[in-house]
């Protein structure tokens, strides 16, 4: 797909874009194309960056919230997160069997799975998951708290993998092609 939606050029960026990016830049000595399509809207883009802040100091460790993100990539057909999220995750240690199991909620092991299964019922279920699968995730041995922030992870990664299904984000993690390709 052919990007559709503008980008922010970080030598033309001004104010909190500067600084988000300059801080980013710092970080991972890239600007991802996702934040430069983001920052056409610097409100939206700081907003993004505060609550993407705020899930990454959950209770969940860094390593679920990357399988987590991969599953919901997949469940919404988003090629770039699912790429993004795979690099991410490769570099935090996360297996490449648990990395290609997280595109079908499953992992090498069960109380992670469950976080999985539940986070994709959470978004192809837009929100309305039945009695059962809180019950399964609950029984898995998460907290009400700790399925919030699963629920709150999920739909912070609906975010992004809406914005860059609508701008057709062009990739710039190594390609990572899907398993199932299912688009709820």
């Amino acid at each position: 797909m052919t990007q559709r939606l503008s980008q922010i050029d970080p030598a033309a960026a001004t104010g909190k874009v500067k600084e988000i990016m300059d801080a980013t830049m710092a970080k991972l000595k890239i600007i991802p194309n996702m934040y430069r399509v983001m920052a056409t809207s610097p409100k939206v883009f700081e907003g993004y960056i505060d609550l993407n802040n705020a899930m990454n100091a959950t209770s969940l460790s860094a390593k679920l919230k990357e399988q987590l993100a991969i599953a919901v990539a997949e469940t919404n057909g988003c090629d770039y997160c699912l790429s993004a999220h795979t690099a991410i995750g490769t570099m935090l240690g996360v297996s490449a069997d648990d990395l290609s199991a997280a595109q079908s909620g499953n992992a090498s092991d069960a109380k992670s799975a469950a976080a999985l299964q539940f986070a994709r019922k959470v978004s192809s279920e837009r929100g309305h998951v039945s009695d059962a699968d809180l019950a399964a995730v609950k029984a898995a041995g998460y907290s009400d708290a700790e399925i919030v922030e699963i629920v709150a992870i999920t739909a912070t990664n609906i975010l992004t993998n809406f914005v860059n299904n609508v701008a057709g984000t062009t990739i710039d993690f190594p390609v990572t092609s899907f398993n199932t390709k299912k688009v709820a």
